[in-house]
């Protein structure tokens, strides 16, 4: 009898429950929060339904919505054209099918972004995690745990600012340069409102996640939740944004595979 293929183990793994599926993504409304910058930039848009039809003499057979967001809103795919430094790569639709699927590893911070909030990621801590528990995947996702996702039931406590600014966990300067252009992964996943930290508008550069990442053709996932439920290493993340035409980044629902029940 011939051995099962790939795709058909997948299959039964899915269904028998022995590959588990972790939803990975917040729920868009419009309470998700979204990032503020401070006058006089521009500001993305909270996310708006528009209803055309619910059944009734506008459509009396079906229900209907416009939406209206911005593109880096909720869970969402920052590409490399999000950034200055990376103006002339990819677009959100031109990014490579075979990037969206993808290996991934995480990193739990959770215990230091509870007693720091501007706690900062060097590259000793990713290279004290890959002591323990090796490299990091080439072509995969470093993901970042700080339990910020438990925040985002509200705005404020989400981007937690004060009058000097925000004040959420993220990557140094160092350990930024480091994942874009030493690590072998293809991007970076956060569980924040985006990739830099909170005070990343006073480092130099200014947001170095976004500056080298995009830069060096990389991507970005923020808002992400659940990363509790993944194991450090073994999951795959599966991300599909939109893809929108010249478009900087999308919503996009992020998966995970893992393995075990």
């Amino acid at each position: 009898m011939p051995e099962p293929s790939v795709l058909a183990s997948l299959v039964a793994g899915l269904h028998s429950g022995s590959i588990r599926i972790v939803d990975l993504t917040s729920p868009l409304s419009s309470s998700t929060p979204v990032i503020q910058l401070p006058p006089p930039f521009g500001q993305t848009a909270v996310f708006e339904l528009e209803e055309i039809s619910r059944y009734d003499d506008r459509g009396p057979a079906w229900y209907w919505n416009n939406f209206r967001s911005g593109e880096h809103t909720g869970t969402h795919f920052d590409a490399p054209n999000h950034w200055v430094t990376g103006k002339d790569l990819d677009d959100v639709a031109s990014v490579p099918v075979d990037r969206l699927i993808a290996p991934a590893v995480v990193l739990d911070f959770t215990a230091e972004a509870a007693e720091d909030p501007d706690f900062l990621v060097q590259v000793d801590h990713v290279k004290a995690w890959e002591a323990d528990h090796g490299p990091l995947p080439p072509g995969g996702w470093l993901l970042v745990r700080t339990g910020w996702d438990a925040r985002s039931i509200t705005q404020e406590a989400f981007l937690n600012a004060d009058e000097h600014g925000p004040h959420t966990p993220g990557l140094s300067v160092e350990c930024a340069r480091w994942v874009a252009e030493e690590s072998p992964v293809i991007g970076l996943g956060v569980e924040t409102v985006g990739t830099d930290a909170g005070r990343a508008h006073s480092f130099d550069p200014a947001f170095p996640c976004h500056s080298y990442l995009m830069g060096s053709g990389k991507y970005g996932l923020t808002q992400l939740r659940n990363l509790a439920v993944l194991p450090p290493t073994g999951a795959v993340v599966i991300a599909g944004p939109l893809p929108i035409v010249t478009g900087s980044g999308a919503p996009a629902r992020v998966l995970a595979l893992v393995e075990g029940p």
